[in-house]
């Protein structure tokens, strides 16, 4: 079976590439090994979006059935350092709407999934798991566990982290283990959070408490190893006691909503993202320190870009052909390049216990919330950016 393009990894990424796709002749296959699945209550893994990825997936017809009543908006952030330091940032001295929204990855993955089964010119393997890959001057073929094989003129590698397919293409991938671990975990809360973020840079990590609606919360606790297994293993009450008090009480007492669970945290880079009939996107291309909150967003403006790059590609165009593929490469390097290294330095500089830095780092800290035009100038690159 022959197609213009095969998506290898139905995550949020590969979903919403698929559906900027729709609008085109483009006639595409997506593989994945299972439909995502909405869990009981509420989803332990959420994501910040930004006003930018907001109207990206309003673009794509997703923004608009998702519920409503699940979305929590941010309407300020407040990041403390570990000295004192406070930064604020609010949607109404910035002149927007929001400063992002917080929403459940099951949420929008399942709304992409049902996007995507609508379209008329994708084709989905469900399951559909790759097993060789052959890549030849005209097209590049894809066997499948169950022994068909499809051809196409580009291949995209969707399939997360530990892409399968970008590492049988060789494409290199270097890891920056931080020894630490995301730990993730929702709480409903004593006192309302009004749409405010929380972060707080400690000396065991970085905690952040992330509004979801009514009196709930969604928290992201960057920890050292030893400390991540040791939250994870707490009884619910002692786990809700321990989370409150590192966040100085801000919302009062906690109660269980999920139980904690932890993910290991990398910096990962890939020097080059395409190759003659490849492309890389989502975590497949990249991964980031979460205290930055742009983990999706960076994957969602791969699809954007990469979309808007075959777009416009005339039918006697080679999708798959390298000099197109560098036009995406180009459009995503500096903005990756750039949070990925902002990101690690200020993980960096908060680990760093060098005599004297800890003042410093804070002082700066002050000094740029006392500025009413950079920390604007702040807010707005990320909501725009991103």
């Amino acid at each position: 079976m022959h197609f213009d393009l095969i998506i290898v990894g139905g995550g949020l990424a590969g979903l919403s590439l698929a559906c900027a796709l729709r609008d085109t002749s483009l006639r595409i296959a997506l593989l994945e090994q299972r439909p995502p699945r909405r869990p009981e209550g509420w989803d332990a893994r959420v994501y910040a979006i930004s006003p930018a990825n907001r109207s990206f997936l309003d673009g794509i017809g997703v923004w608009k059935h998702l519920d409503a009543t699940r979305i929590a908006s941010i309407s300020a952030m407040q990041v403390y350092g570990d000295a004192g330091a406070r930064l604020d940032f609010s949607a109404y001295e910035t002149g927007v709407g929001e400063l992002g929204f917080i929403l459940e990855s099951s949420l929008m993955a399942c709304e992409l999934w049902e996007n995507v089964k609508r379209q008329g010119n994708v084709t989905l393997f469900c399951p559909g798991s790759p097993q060789r890959v052959e890549m030849r001057e005209d097209a590049a073929l894809l066997g499948l566990a169950d022994g068909r094989t499809l051809s196409a003129r580009l291949l995209v590698a969707a399939d997360g982290r530990d892409s399968w397919l970008r590492r049988a293409c060789g494409l290199d991938a270097f890891d920056t283990h931080y020894n630490e671990q995301g730990v993730v975990a929702n709480f409903a809360c004593e006192r309302p959070h009004r749409g405010i973020a929380y972060q707080w840079f400690r000396d065991d990590g970085v905690l952040a408490y992330l509004p979801l609606p009514e009196k709930r919360i969604s928290i992201v606790w960057s920890a050292p190893d030893e400390l991540a297994d040791e939250l994870v293993a707490l009884p619910p009450d002692e786990l809700c006691t321990r989370v409150a008090a590192a966040g100085g009480h801000a919302l009062g007492a906690l109660s269980p909503l999920t139980p904690a669970v932890a993910f290991p945290l990398r910096l990962m880079h890939v020097p080059q993202v395409v190759a003659p009939r490849l492309a890389l996107v989502g975590d497949a291309a990249h991964g980031i320190h979460p205290l930055s909150g742009h983990g999706i967003n960076l994957g969602y403006q791969d699809a954007r870009a990469l979309a808007e790059t075959l777009a416009a590609c005339q039918p006697w165009h080679d999708i798959g052909s390298l000099r197109v593929l560098e036009r995406y490469q180009r459009a995503r390097k500096e903005e990756v390049l750039l949070l990925q290294t902002g990101t690690d330095a200020l993980r960096r500089l908060f680990k760093a216990e060098l005599p004297g830095l800890k003042p410093l780092r804070n002082l700066g800290m002050n000094l740029t919330n006392a500025l009413p035009l950079l920390k604007n100038m702040l807010a707005r690159y990320a909501l725009g950016g991103f």
